[in-house]
């Protein structure tokens, strides 16, 4: 997945918990219908994905060769 793809880049890889999912959900609240978030995380977050469900959100992961853990987010389509 390229940065590109994306409207707004949140590379969370460096944080302590619980600051990438804080930082997410305020991002999402900015997310407009058409635009997608790209979460840049160290690891595979669980937790969040439960979130999106719960939000109307869809998601896609891919994992990068380095560790990095890729989610590309976007308002569920109706």
């Amino acid at each position: 997945m390229t940065q590109d793809k994306a409207d707004i880049v949140l590379d969370a890889r460096g944080l302590e918990p619980p600051e990438p999912m804080v930082l997410t959900m305020e991002a999402l609240d900015r997310l407009g219908q058409s635009e997608k978030l790209l979460v840049l995380l160290p690891r595979e977050p669980y937790p969040l994905y439960r979130a999106l469900e719960l939000n109307g959100f869809s998601w896609q992961t891919e994992f990068q060769s380095d560790g990095t853990v890729e989610v590309l987010i976007r308002h569920q389509t109706r």
